[in-house]
């Protein structure tokens, strides 16, 4: 038996109950806690959050249920929305009751929009 019909065997959900973590092969692995800042994970979204100043009351929901910490605030007023770390979930959007945030399609890296300014974003 091939290894890739080993690993076939093993992960089938037939066979799950002898399943180990021998059968797969390891994901993403963090040594050091709390290092998230060092990457930039922002380029895996397909949507993105814009920001309407205007229509934010700071209530800071958002921020609170924001899993990036993307929320960006200083002395309890939100300045922006970090696009580098930003995964583009729309938890801040829909945690939104003011409509402030609203998600739009992230444009396509070749277009020409994007090299456009980012309402909202630093």
């Amino acid at each position: 038996m091939t290894q890739t019909q080993a690993s076939k065997t093993h992960t089938d959900v037939a066979n799950f109950d002898r399943w180990t973590s021998s059968c797969f092969l390891p994901g993403a692995v963090v040594i050091d806690p709390g290092n998230s800042v060092l990457y930039a994970t922002g380029g895996w979204r397909s949507d993105r959050p814009v920001w309407n100043e205007e229509a934010c009351t700071n209530c800071m929901l958002c921020w609170v249920h924001c899993p990036d910490s993307s929320i960006l605030v200083e002395d309890r007023i939100m300045t922006g929305i970090d696009y580098e770390h930003c995964k583009g979930c729309g938890i801040c959007a829909n945690e939104c009751r003011f409509d402030a945030l609203e998600m739009i399609l992230e444009p396509d890296p070749l277009s020409e929009q994007a090299g456009a300014p980012v309402k909202g974003g630093n």
